[in-house]
C-alpha cells in the first residue's frame, strides 16, 4: 500500500517538472522572437521612415545602421535614397507648330529630410507617379517657346531653360534632381525632309553662286590682259616710230635667247642663221641703212 502510495505521488510531481520544461522553454522562444523582431537593418544609400499602428508615421527618419523598435506596432519602410537615372519621353510642339519627340535623362533621389511627407503622399513608387507628369509639363512649356531650327541651334539655352524649370517643380514634391540632359531630339519624317531639301537647294544656289562669280572674274581677267597686251603694242609702235633702232634691239634680244636654247640643249642642231635670227650683223631694216647710209 506505502508502495502504491508513492507511485501515485510520483506521477503529479514528474508532470509538473515538465509542464515547468515546457513553459521555460515557450518564454525562451518568445523572448528570442521579441528580440529578433526588435531589430532591424538599415543597408548603406537607404533610409527608414517608421510607422506606428497607433499613431500612424513618424517623423523620425533612421540612418544606416541597427535601429530597435516595438515589435508588431512599429513597422520600418526602407527609401533608397542613392540618385537613380530615369530616361523620360515625350511628345510635344514646337512655337512654328511642328512635333517634336523629346527623351530627357534624370538623375533623382528623394530628399531624405522629407522622406514622411514623400510616404505619406506619394508612397515607395514616388519617381513614378511624379517624374513622367512634371517632366511632360515642363517640356510642353519650354519647346513650345522656339521654333523646330532655333530647338537645333539653340540646344544648350534650351537644354538649361528645361533643367531649372524642372529642378523648381521637382521641389515641390521633395524631390532632388542632380542632373537634366537632353539625349535624343527629332522630328517628324516631313519636316526632316523639308530641312534636307533646304540644305540641297543652299548648296545648289551657293555653287551656282561661285560658278558666276568664277566667270565675272575669268571675264575680267581676259579684258585686263587684252587691255594690257594692247598697251603694250601700243607702247611698242610708239618706239619703233621714235627710234628706228628698237627693232635692232629686239632682234639681238630674240637671238640671243635662241642661241641660249639652243646652247643648253643635248641635241645638235644645224639651221640656217638667218632662219634662226642669229645674222645679226646682216639685214638690216630699210630704215637703219637709210639712216646709216646719211
Amino acid at each position: 500500500g506505502a508502495g502504491g502510495e508513492g507511485g501515485a505521488g510520483g506521477g503529479p510531481a514528474g508532470g509538473n517538472a515538465a509542464t515547468a520544461m515546457a513553459r521555460v522553454a515557450v518564454g525562451l522562444g518568445l523572448l528570442s522572437y521579441g528580440a529578433y523582431s526588435s531589430l532591424f537593418n538599415v543597408e548603406g544609400g537607404h533610409r527608414a521612415v517608421m510607422f506606428n499602428r497607433i499613431s500612424g508615421v513618424q517623423d523620425t527618419i533612421k540612418s544606416e545602421g541597427t535601429h530597435f523598435r516595438i515589435p508588431w506596432f512599429d513597422l520600418p519602410v526602407i527609401y533608397d535614397v542613392r540618385t537613380k537615372p530615369r530616361n523620360i519621353q515625350s511628345l510635344t510642339g514646337s512655337k512654328d507648330l511642328q512635333m517634336v519627340n523629346v527623351t530627357i535623362r534624370v538623375l533623382s533621389k528623394p530628399d531624405t529630410a522629407h522622406l514622411p511627407w514623400i510616404y505619406q503622399r506619394l508612397g515607395l513608387d514616388y519617381d513614378e507617379r511624379v517624374l513622367p507628369s512634371i517632366v511632360n509639363e515642363v517640356l510642353k512649356q519650354v519647346v513650345a517657346r522656339y521654333n523646330a531650327s532655333q530647338l537645333l541651334t539653340q540646344r544648350e539655352m534650351v537644354s538649361r531653360q528645361i533643367r531649372e524649370a524642372l529642378i523648381a517643380r521637382a521641389n515641390d514634391f521633395h524631390i532632388l534632381l542632380d542632373d537634366v540632359s537632353i539625349t535624343h531630339l527629332t522630328f517628324s519624317r516631313e519636316y526632316t525632309n523639308a530641312v534636307e531639301a533646304k540644305q540641297v537647294a543652299q548648296q545648289d544656289a551657293e555653287r551656282a553662286k561661285f560658278i558666276v562669280d568664277k566667270a565675272i572674274q575669268d571675264k575680267k581677267s581676259v579684258i585686263i590682259r587684252a587691255q594690257g597686251e594692247a598697251t603694250a603694242a601700243e607702247l611698242v609702235g610708239r618706239s619703233i616710230q621714235q627710234n628706228p633702232g628698237f627693232i635692232e634691239l629686239r632682234r639681238i634680244d630674240a637671238a640671243n635667247e635662241i642661241a641660249r636654247t639652243v646652247a643648253q640643249s643635248q641635241n645638235r642642231v644645224f639651221l640656217n642663221a638667218d632662219g634662226l635670227m642669229l645674222n645679226v650683223g646682216g639685214n638690216k631694216p630699210a630704215s637703219i641703212r637709210a639712216s646709216g647710209a646719211s
